[in-house]
């Protein structure tokens, strides 16, 4: 029998230790029996391996809550968002102008003129519905709810994952506000390409003058239906006429960027604020309770007042650039930049702001409602937004 090393105690033997493995979970020692125990899933390394193993989990789950939000928001505002459409265009602006002029020259302070404004447009909406119906109301929604389903699936599919991408890949698995605003712009610009031909659907079916009403019977309705309206386009102005606007969109991306970037501050900030009742313990208030209901819906329209009133000229452009010439007369509006000179010499700044109160009467609660939607069916998936 060899000689036992007499450096060595007895219970330091020749067996080597175990060493553990990179994915091995620590032993922890239980606080009833005192056992060493594997770590659980309380464990801050397991949630980490976790997280490790397939990052991008569910990720279909942000096309489907997008696309579910959108449908609701979109069916739920299409009246105003027609009203906008209209507003935004040549033929409602002159027809506004010469009502104008017949008031006068009367000065009006910032106040007085908000209010003349907001029942300019409440008349037209109930000038719609007198003379066009109810149907006059949802005209367009059929192609809207055809571009709105795929584009916020899209648009939601795109960032939520994208976030994830630039985040692991470009940030250390860490996100911030040039993460959020990097995913933003690159969901803005796949969802205006693949689009925007049904926009132009949309906004040429919104503006078709169907009711003699505003014409003297002189003007019919120009398309059918969406069917109808595709045709024509493509066989008189070209299969690129589909893509009319694309260039305004582009620009619109800033207003998406700059909403979602918002919209992750704040909603970062709820959190926080709910880590901080947590940590002291104490109860919540009536007001606390109501801040868990609501915050993510304010701070998604608050996020879209801010950005949407910043960038509003775009909207105009885009529907300018996008509603059909007369006819036999050559187009007014043949690019973006020319489009915007000519709006401000005919109409001055407030023509770039055209039909920016029913556009924010529309686009606040429908961005609450949207977000709102898209949280709650993500939660419901067990999803969190950020994963």
């Amino acid at each position: 029998m060899a000689p036992s090393d007499p450096g060595k105690s007895p219970s330091e033997g020749s067996t080597p230790k175990k060493k553990s493995g990179p994915h091995e979970l620590p032993m922890l020692q239980s606080r009833e029996t005192g056992d060493l125990v594997p770590g659980t899933s309380e464990d801050p390394h397991f949630r980490d391996l976790k997280t490790k193993v397939n990052p991008f989990a569910k990720s279909w789950a942000h096309f489907v809550a997008g696309g579910v939000g959108g449908m609701t928001a979109a069916a739920l505002t299409a009246p105003l968002d027609v009203l906008k459409t209209r507003l935004q265009s040549d033929f409602y602006q002159n027809q506004l102008r010469q009502s104008r002029a017949a008031l006068g020259s009367v000065p009006m302070n910032p106040l007085r003129a908000g209010v003349y404004h907001l029942k300019e447009t409440l008349q037209i909406l109930g000038s719609v519905h007198r003379t066009e119906g109810i149907r006059g109301l949802f005209r367009g929604l059929g192609p809207n709810l055809i571009g709105v389903v795929p584009a916020r699936s899209i648009n939601f599919f795109a960032y939520g994952n994208g976030k994830n991408l630039i985040a692991h890949y470009f940030n250390g698995g860490e996100e911030n506000a040039w993460v959020h605003l990097s995913a933003a712009a690159v969901a803005g610009i796949i969802t205006s390409t693949a689009t925007n031909p049904i926009w132009l659907i949309k906004t040429r079916l919104q503006l078709d003058k169907s009711t003699a009403a505003h014409s003297g019977g002189a003007a019919k309705r120009q398309y059918k239906n969406s069917w109808d309206c595709i045709q024509q386009v493509v066989r008189k102005e070209g299969f690129r006429s589909l893509y009319k606007g694309m260039s305004a969109s582009y620009l619109g991306v800033t207003e998406s960027s700059l909403q979602w970037v918002l919209y992750e501050q704040l909603k970062g900030s709820l959190a926080r604020r709910e880590q901080r009742i947590i940590a002291s313990g104490r109860e919540k208030t009536a007001w606390d309770r109501t801040i868990d209901w609501t915050g993510k819906f304010l701070s998604a329209g608050s996020a879209k007042l801010f950005a949407a009133i910043l960038t509003y000229p775009h909207e105009v452009a885009r529907t300018r650039l996008r509603q059909a010439p007369p006819e036999g007369a050559p187009r007014k509006y043949t690019g973006l930049i020319q489009c915007f000179k000519v709006v401000f010499k005919e109409e001055g700044m407030i023509g770039l702001y055209g039909g920016m109160t029913p556009h924010l009467m529309r686009t606040v609660p429908s961005a609450a409602i949207m977000f709102g939607m898209y949280e709650g069916i993500l939660r419901l998936l067990e999803v969190p937004s950020n994963a």
